[in-house]
C-alpha cells in the first residue's frame, strides 16, 4: 500500500521555456544478477528545455533515481544502457550522454554542463575535509572565486560558519544544502536534484524549492526528483508520472493535478492526505518479472483485456503524453 506526502497550493506563474536542452530517446536501463535481469528503466523518451523545471515523481523503486545516474554515468558495472541522451548548449556540440563515454563524462560533463543533487549526501562528501574547503575547491576548479563559498552557503540555507564542520559534525539537513551549494557552484545548465530535500524542515524544503525555481526562471534546468507531490505542484513547469520503469503520464503540471489521464496518476493523487486520502492498492510489480503488457494492470480499475499488449504514449488533452488504452477521459484525447 502507498501513501504520498501532502500537496500544497502550485506556485502562481510559470515562465515559458525555451530550446531543448537534454532529449532523451528510448532510453533503457538493466542490471544483470546472477539469476535474473533488472529493468529498471525502459524504452524512457522525454525532452527538458531551457528554463524548464521537470518533476519525476512515482513509488519508490520505480527508476526515478536510476534515470538521474544512467544520464551521469554513474551506474555500477553489472548495468547495461540503451538509447540517446543527448544534451545540447548554444557554445558546444551536442553530446550524447550515453555513448559518448566515461572520459569525456568526467571531463566535460559531471560537475560542469550538468550538476547533481545526491540522494545521499554522506556518501558523497569527503569526511577528511570541511564544507569550506569541498566548496573553495569546487569554485577554484571552475575559475570561481573562492570567495563565493558564503554565499552559495548562505544561498541554500546553510549558516556559513558551519562550511567550516567536517561533514561528520553536520545533521543530515545540513549536509543536504552543503551538497546542493558544491552542485551549485559550477552554474550548470541542468540539474538533476534527487530528493534534495531530504531532512529538511518546511521553511527549508520551500526555500530550496525556490533556489530550482530561480534556477529556471534564469534560464537553467532542472530535474527534480521527488517523492513529494507538493513540491512537484509548486515548482514544476511539467511532470512525468514513472511507474514500475516507465512514464506512464507526462504533462503540464496544472493539467495533470487537476485532471490526470492515466489511472495511476489519478490513484496517486487520489492519496494526497487533502483528497480522497485513499491508498493505491496492491504493490508495484517486481522490476525482475515486468508483465508483456500493462504493469499497472493488475491494480487498476479500468483494466480490460487489451491491457495484456503495452500501450504506447499518445497525445494528451492540452498537450504531454499518457500510456494507456483506457485513459481518464476528462484527462485525455481518445
Amino acid at each position: 500500500m502507498t501513501t504520498i506526502e501532502s500537496a500544497a497550493a502550485p506556485a502562481p506563474s510559470r515562465n515559458a521555456v525555451g530550446r531543448p536542452l537534454l532529449a532523451v530517446d528510448g532510453l533503457g536501463v538493466q542490471f544483470r544478477l546472477r539469476d535474473a535481469n533488472v529493468r529498471a528503466v525502459s524504452d524512457l523518451s522525454l525532452t527538458v528545455r531551457a528554463g524548464e523545471l521537470l518533476a519525476v515523481v512515482g513509488e519508490s523503486g520505480c527508476g526515478k533515481s536510476v534515470l538521474a545516474h544512467a544520464l551521469l554515468g554513474l551506474l555500477p558495472g553489472n548495468a547495461t544502457v540503451t538509447g540517446h541522451a543527448v544534451l545540447h548548449a548554444p557554445d558546444t556540440d551536442p553530446v550524447d550522454l550515453v555513448t559518448c563515454g566515461q572520459r569525456h563524462l568526467a571531463r566535460k560533463v559531471r560537475g560542469r554542463r550538468v550538476g547533481l543533487v545526491p540522494q545521499s549526501p554522506a556518501t558523497a562528501l569527503n569526511p577528511v575535509r570541511t564544507g569550506r574547503r569541498l566548496l573553495a575547491e569546487t569554485l577554484r576548479a571552475h575559475g570561481r572565486d573562492r570567495q563565493d563559498a558564503d554565499r552559495l552557503a548562505a544561498d541554500v540555507g546553510l549558516d556559513p560558519a558551519d562550511l567550516d564542520r567536517y561533514p561528520h559534525e553536520l545533521s543530515g539537513g545540513m549536509a543536504q544544502r552543503l551538497v546542493t551549494a558544491l552542485a551549485l557552484a559550477p552554474d550548470p545548465s541542468l540539474l538533476i536534484a534527487d530528493e534534495p530535500t531530504t531532512g529538511l524542515d518546511r521553511p527549508l524544503v520551500d526555500h530550496t524549492l525556490d533556489l530550482l525555481r530561480r534556477r529556471c526562471d534564469n534560464g537553467a534546468a532542472v530535474v527534480l526528483i521527488t517523492h513529494d507531490l507538493a513540491a512537484a505542484r509548486r515548482v514544476a513547469d511539467t511532470v512525468a508520472v514513472m511507474y514500475a520503469s516507465r512514464v506512464v503520464e507526462h504533462r503540464d503540471t496544472d493539467r495533470l493535478f487537476t485532471a490526470p489521464a492515466h489511472p495511476y496518476a489519478s490513484a496517486l493523487l487520489d492519496a494526497l492526505p487533502d483528497r480522497a486520502f485513499r491508498p493505491v492498492p496492491g504493490d508495484p510489480p517486481m522490476l525482475t518479472a515486468l508483465p508483456p503488457g500493462c504493469a499497472f494492470a493488475p491494480r487498476c480499475p479500468r483494466r480490460a483485456d487489451d491491457c495484456a499488449t503495452r500501450p504506447l504514449p499518445t497525445p494528451a488533452a492540452g498537450g504531454g503524453t499518457v500510456a494507456c488504452h483506457h485513459p481518464i477521459p476528462t484527462g485525455a484525447v481518445t
